[in-house]
């Protein structure tokens, strides 16, 4: 049975460009694809000044976009790959992760080094979370199909997202960072 181009997009798409087939741990090479894609898209916004809520749709849209194609072709890729949740379908990861992102007010004023340490500190959030699976986030994973290869990831993201909230704005670090005074400023404009 020959592939279609219908399922060469599937893949490339499922594995994130073809970051589900690096070893080892082939969603945190997802997971890194997804950091570096997110700064690549959101970094030249950040730089140019664009207003901060271009930064939170260009979230929303990836989010939307990576949740709808996993659970869209979710069942394509378990059949393809053989697997209850395969190592090679980390479109969830890139989902979760982009919502690991989501509303840090640091990310748009931040200088490029603090930039790479909140990216940096979320992706670190995100695996650790996404690894451990709080609850709810194992029940969702034994969801059918895509729903639940998903979810689990969804949930970890936005488990990352609260305490990257409080990390980034709450903690020495953030003091540290000179994020505190980056996050007065976000709010102030």
């Amino acid at each position: 049975m020959s592939e279609t181009g219908n399922d060469k997009l599937k893949a490339v798409c499922i594995t994130v460009l073809g970051a589900g087939h690096l070893r080892p741990a082939p969603g945190t090479w997802g997971s890194a694809f997804a950091c570096a894609i997110f700064t690549a898209c959101c970094w030249p916004l950040a730089v140019s000044a664009a207003p901060r809520w271009t930064i939170e749709l260009v979230l929303l849209a990836g989010i939307a976009a990576s949740s709808w194609a996993s659970v869209r072709w979710g069942e394509w890729a378990l059949a393809r790959y053989g697997a209850k949740d395969p190592r090679e379908f980390v479109l969830d990861e890139f989902a979760g992760q982009w919502v690991a992102l989501l509303c840090l007010p640091a990310l748009a004023y931040a200088g490029f080094w603090q930039y790479c340490v909140i990216v940096g500190g979320q992706f670190l959030l995100f695996r650790i979370l996404d690894i451990i699976k709080p609850p709810p986030a194992r029940q969702m994973e034994r969801w059918p199909a895509g729903v639940g290869v998903l979810c689990d990831d969804l949930m970890s993201g936005v488990y990352a997202a609260l305490l990257g909230q409080a990390a980034w704005r709450l903690t020495p670090l953030a003091t540290m960072l000179g994020l505190a005074d980056i996050t007065e400023t976000a709010m102030g404009a």
